[in-house]
């Protein structure tokens, strides 16, 4: 296991026992085979590192899933889904971590892009979303058609395009959607059931937000998967 980076604060070492003792056991559900295999939870934890910009941590974390086998294919899926949540800067700043974190990354040949069809995206939507099209997204689609077929072909990227399964996308985007603590996660927290995960993957995915995010992170999104008697999001 890797031991968090805290464990070299001299201050917590004194003061701080239960603080460290926590971080160990959170670490030793995130570093290890469990639901989720470990190089999956490495990229989940550096993407979600790379989402708060704490890129020394990302850098760490990805270090770490090379050495359990993780890819630059894989690694692609995070850059993937950080380009279409966070934007540009995240994203150039994740595909720099891949380019320094692997001794060869061979990509591709560029694909030509690809075009939404006439009606496409609300179809996509309205199947995504059990034929309730989100307010904002109803109307990006009558104000600017444009941006919504731009979304729609960032969306195809992120799940259905994504090297990693449905799942393992789904999975992933709730992994950055519990580090910026968003509502949106409820979305994936379905998408990554009808994907077929189960709620065990589901609690060791957000769990690998915690070294960048904190316990806040399965605060928002841990309840979701109480019992709809209690609360949670009812399969």
């Amino acid at each position: 296991m890797t031991i968090s980076p805290l464990m070299d604060v001299a201050l917590l070492r004194g003061y701080a026992p239960y603080t460290l003792a926590g971080y160990a056991s959170f670490r030793s559900v995130i570093e290890s085979d469990g639901a989720v295999p470990a190089k999956l939870k490495a990229l989940f934890a550096t993407v979600a590192a790379g989402d708060r910009r704490h890129l020394t941590l990302a850098r760490q974390e990805m270090e770490r899933g090379v050495a359990l086998g993780l890819t630059p294919k894989d690694a692609t899926a995070g850059l993937i889904v950080l380009s279409s949540l966070r934007g540009e800067a995240a994203a150039l700043d994740f595909a720099q971590i891949i380019s320094d974190s692997f001794d060869d990354v061979q990509a591709p040949q560029p694909q030509p892009l690809p075009k939404a069809g006439h009606g496409e995206a609300e179809a996509n939507f309205r199947a995504y979303w059990a034929g309730n099209i989100p307010a904002p997204l109803g109307a990006l689609m009558r104000l600017v058609p444009e941006a919504a077929d731009a979304y729609y072909l960032m969306r195809r990227g992120s799940i259905d395009a994504n090297p990693l399964s449905a799942k393992y996308g789904e999975l992933l985007l709730l992994t950055i959607l519990a580090a910026g603590y968003s509502p949106m996660a409820a979305t994936h927290v379905r998408g990554a059931r009808n994907a077929g995960a189960s709620d065990e993957e589901i609690a060791e995915a957000v769990l690998c937000a915690v070294p960048s995010a904190g316990i806040a992170a399965w605060m928002a999104v841990g309840g979701m998967l109480a019992p709809p008697e209690e609360g949670g999001i009812a399969r």
